[in-house]
């Protein structure tokens, strides 16, 4: 099956969200919300297009490791989240802004900026970034939302500098955390954060990576 793009109907376009009805078959049709323009969308997409597809944003895993003697750490925080209506823990994230598309690696530029503006830390040569999915969808039943996932590894005994003093826009965060391997394990097993909140898919995903140790396998 495939949905042509004249098959395809923008129902509402805002400024960060628009809707579509997406004709597949004769009076057969199927609603999305996306971020995406009509001649964007991954539905209309070719399989060579689909596949090169860029995502519409990045979430980071920052992994600090201190010294030898003392065990790595998962940076995170808690940022409020508008349709959840309260503060989730959450990794660094944002969008891809249309100057990162021009850049040599799209999404290792977004993690570098992003890191900066949600945490205060410059990522430098001598840490280690790394894309760790380069598309993952966030929910293919309603939106073709999707984002990246990189990995940043950096050797760093001085945290004090962490800040929020560099976000824009509607962002608003709380406190950062600093989880070790057991703390990510039991908030996995729970479900839940230490508040007893739910949290995202993505931070399921960060916390997952971290725990399994793949990330050590990196060089």
């Amino acid at each position: 099956m495939k949905i042509e793009k004249e098959n395809v109907k923008k129902l509402y376009d805002g400024k960060f969200i628009k809707l579509f009805d997406l004709q597949y078959a004769p009076g057969k049709h199927y609603f999305e919300a996306t971020r995406r323009n009509e001649d964007d969308l991954a539905a209309v997409k070719t399989d060579e297009e689909f596949k090169k597809m860029i995502p519409d944003a990045v979430s980071c895993i920052i992994i600090v490791r201190s010294d030898e003697n003392e065990e790595p750490k998962l940076l995170m925080s808690r940022e409020f989240r508008y349709p959840a209506g309260r503060f989730l823990l959450s990794p660094p994230a944002g969008l891809i802004d249309e100057s990162d598309k021009c850049a040599k690696d799209p999404l290792i530029e977004t993690a570098k900026r992003e890191i900066f503006e949600e945490t205060g830390v410059k990522i430098t040569d001598k840490d280690h970034l790394f894309t760790v999915c380069p598309l993952t969808f966030s929910s293919p039943g309603m939106t073709d939302e999707s984002n990246a996932l990189v990995c940043a590894i950096i050797d760093k005994n001085d945290l004090k500098d962490l800040s929020h003093e560099n976000i824009t826009g509607t962002e608003l965060f709380g406190d950062f955390y600093l989880m070790d391997r057991e703390e990510a394990r039991k908030t996995l097993k729970r479900g839940t954060d230490s508040f007893g909140n739910a949290f995202s898919l993505y931070t399921w995903a960060v916390l997952m990576y971290f725990v399994s140790g793949l990330w050590e396998e990196e060089k």
